[in-house]
């Protein structure tokens, strides 16, 4: 505990304005903080150790693999796998209360095992490509996941097989198609699940929101083919989900940061509004008129169903107990994609009052809640909708020009009259 802390807490005293029983919790409360945030450091540092040494020894190795002979490149091989092994082993036995040990020892196997992989490949010549290493390589990490309670191999897993899934879909599209990516994803959902439940305002668990809830929009474009004009129903389905998922008493109530899913559903579905809300984008047919049957058949349909439907179950239990009285624009907008989804219809005139109404929603809430962030982001989604109408509007410069001079004056005095209600409220 630093000495200025010592010091108030003596004055505190003196003055009798706390006990000496709440001066000694106090001090046991910055005691642990102290002690919490040097074990985060310490982690920091030694998961950095790790891969720094991992690679020092590849490196190290590849200098001089020319000039060994085959048996002592394969024992070069396995050696890193060796160490790691002898580390966690250690972790597990004699330091299993230890964070900083577990983590680091794991990340130490996570990157030998693939230094391994990779070696022996090389040494006796087996064939394979990107693909099938980074499979071999994640299955064989994933335990570590369990076996030592690793955040940090579990994040990168989550990073490799995201990785897996562009490059055996997006990369070499229209080449292959894989599905494996979401089965692979669904191995480290139980690790997930128990991050969750005890460890839900820790920082591996901030950390493991965003990589699942970016890495699932990443990939739901991966199982595009033929009917990939279906997806944008797809997206607004999922976008829909996660901001339902963000509105749940679990996520709420924790802080924006450490809400993923709220985030990435509300700007998902705020980008679809502004691709809807273009007459260039409704040019196309959602649908295969050549073909009904094959369409409706099709991965990308079903999969805009199956998520449509479950957005549909979320809706209606949050919606249920309040009779359907507190439906929201971003709920608004998932109705709406459920007619997108039966018609095939335009709607571009409803994408921009939908987003109209966010904007100037968000500025009321902003200017109500006197929250500067919420007022700032309303109008500048007002701007961004003005904006994205210039392109497909015939509108003068010069009514361009008010337009740009109008909102710009929004923004100052705005912002301004919620700084002097500050200032008001604090004397």
């Amino acid at each position: 505990m630093s000495d200025k802390i010592t010091n108030e807490l003596h004055e505190l005293l003196n003055a009798k304005v706390v006990s000496a029983e709440t001066a000694e919790r106090i001090r046991d409360y910055f005691h642990q903080k102290k002690k919490e945030n040097y074990n985060r450091l310490f982690s920091v540092f030694g998961i950095l150790g790790a891969i720094l040494v991992g690679l020092g020894i590849i490196l190290v190795f590849a200098h001089n693999w020319d000039t060994l002979s085959r048996l002592t490149r394969v024992v070069l091989s396995f050696l890193p796998l060796l160490i790691g092994q002898i580390f966690c082993g250690y972790s597990l036995l004699k330091k299993s209360a230890s964070t900083v040990w577990r983590e680091t020892a794991s990340v130490f196997v996570f990157f030998a095992i693939g230094a391994s992989i990779s070696l022996v490949a090389q040494v006796y010549n087996i064939p394979g490509d990107i693909n099938s290493f980074i499979i071999a390589w994640m299955l064989l990490s994933l335990p570590l996941v369990y076996l030592l309670q690793s955040s940090i191999v579990s994040l990168l897993y989550i990073a490799g097989i995201t990785y897996y899934g562009c490059n055996s879909n997006y990369f070499t599209y229209p080449s292959t198609h894989s599905f494996l990516h979401w089965f692979l994803l669904l191995g480290i959902a139980p690790y997930y699940y128990q991050l969750v439940k005890t460890k839900a305002l820790s920082n591996f668990t901030l950390f493991h929101n965003w990589f699942i809830s970016i890495s699932i929009v990443i990939c739901l474009g991966t199982i595009a083919h033929k009917n990939g004009h279906l997806l944008y129903l797809s997206y607004m389905s999922l976008f829909t989900i996660f901001y339902f998922i963000g509105k749940t008493p679990f996520f709420d109530q924790q802080k924006l940061k450490n809400n993923s899913f709220l985030i990435v559903g509300k700007l998902g579905i705020l980008y679809l509004l502004l691709l809807y809300s273009f007459k260039w984008f409704w040019n196309k047919s959602f649908y295969k008129t050549d073909s009904i049957l094959e369409t409706l058949l099709s991965i990308e349909f079903v999969t805009a169903f199956v998520l449509t439907v479950l957005a549909a179950f979320f809706f209606y239990k949050k919606n249920s107990p309040t009779n359907f009285k507190e439906v929201s624009l971003f709920e608004l907008s998932f109705l709406m994609n459920i007619l997108l989804l039966i018609t095939g219809y335009e709607f571009s005139l409803a994408a921009n009052a939908l987003v109209l109404f966010i904007g100037i929603f968000e500025v009321k809430r902003g200017l109500k809640r006197n929250h500067m962030g919420l007022l700032n982001f309303g109008l500048l989604l007002i701007t961004v909708l003005i904006m994205c109408r210039f392109f497909d509007t015939d509108l003068s410069f010069v009514l361009r020009g008010i337009l740009f001079i109008t909102i710009g004056l929004g923004f100052f005095l705005a912002n301004y009259f919620i700084l002097k209600k500050r200032n008001k409220n604090e004397k």
